[in-house]
Order: structure tokens, then sequence, then C-alpha cells
């Protein structure tokens, strides 16, 4: 009787959208580290080109894929697998897929608008809108959970703190803006039903 029990355990592939999301970071880094970054650089990172260069435009929605290392890579997957298979199947594949592109197209823009000659690659931008989106799950009409007010005020706090006294590479900017994306998503759902 416990043989049968054991054998109908089976791994699932239980999230489309967060697995291929995955995968997508994990090849556009692997090609990064092969390329000497050069890959990386081509196509996986934001920054202010030429109009007329249609690489401009793909790379507004390909910057999320690519990481600067594995470090980098590995600390956004785990937000990523950790809170995406439970907003998937609260709101949706398509809802998802829309938070991934929206924050990659804004914060995509806001760096090309404000750091012209910087680039920005990675999916913390994601990672934090799926923060902010996963503190609302819970959200109704005329309330607004308290948890989300404490997450924000962490977040937004770490993150301006960061950005005005911490001198690295990170882009707390996009931090903030995917945080407002995944909060303004998640008010903008509320209560509706989970769609494909």
């Amino acid at each position: 009787m416990a043989q049968d029990a054991r054998s109908r355990w089976r791994i699932t592939a239980n999230s489309p959208v967060v697995l291929t999301f995955v995968a997508a970071c994990f090849a556009a880094t692997l090609a990064g580290q092969l390329t000497g970054g050069a890959a990386t650089f081509l196509a996986f990172s934001t920054y202010r080109s030429p109009l007329l260069n249609p690489l401009t435009y793909l790379r507004l929605f390909t910057h999320v894929l690519g990481h600067s290392g594995w470090g980098h890579l590995f600390g956004n997957m785990v937000y990523i697998l950790l809170l995406g298979p439970l907003l998937e199947e609260k709101y949706g594949s398509r809802t998802l897929l829309e938070t991934i592109a929206t924050t990659a197209v804004v914060t995509g823009l806001i760096n090309m608008a404000l750091f012209p000659r910087q680039a920005l690659c990675g999916a913390s931008g994601v990672c934090f809108a799926f923060i902010l989106l996963s503190s609302l799950t819970s959200f109704r009409e005329g309330e607004i959970p308290l948890t989300f007010v404490l997450v924000a005020l962490l977040f937004l706090g770490q993150e301006i703190v960061q950005g005005m006294f911490a001198i690295d590479n990170v882009s707390n900017l996009s931090h903030i803006v995917g945080g407002v994306i995944g909060a303004s998503l998640g008010f903008g759902r509320a209560g509706a039903s989970p769609r494909l």
C-alpha cells in the first residue's frame, strides 16, 4: 500500500510563465558568461542607444533576462521561484506575463531617460514587483492589508536609504519602480478571478 502511494508522486510544471522566465534568465546569463559579457551588453541590457536601432526596443524587454553573474541571477531567481507560482495561481499566467513585461519596459525607459550612460540588466525590478504584488493577494475592496503597508514601508525605506548612501551597481530606482508596478497591478486586479 505504501509503495502505491509513493509511486503517485511526480514533478509537475506548475507555473509555466515563471518556469519559462527562469529558464530564459539562465540561458541569457549563460550566454553572457560564455561571451565574456558581450551577449549581455548586446542583447540583455538596456541603455540609451539610437532609436533607429531595432535592438533598442528588443532590449527594453530582454534586459530583465540578463544578469551580471551567477550570484546576481540566483539571488533574483530565489524570489521569482518562491513568489511567482503563488501569483500565477492567483492572478493567472497572462497577468503575470503582463507584470513582467510592464516592469521590464517601464524600468528600461526610466533607465534610458535618467541614466543614459549606465546599462541596466537583471530581474530585480520584477522581483520587487512580485514582492509588493504578493503582499496584496488578500486585498479586498475598501481594505488595505497591514502586511502590505509594512512591506511597502520597509521596502521603500530600505531602497531610499541604499540609493542615497550605498555606492554599488544596484539600481535602487528599478527596485522602487518594480514595487510600484506590482502594487498598482495588485490594487487594479483586486478581487479579479484568476484567468489564463
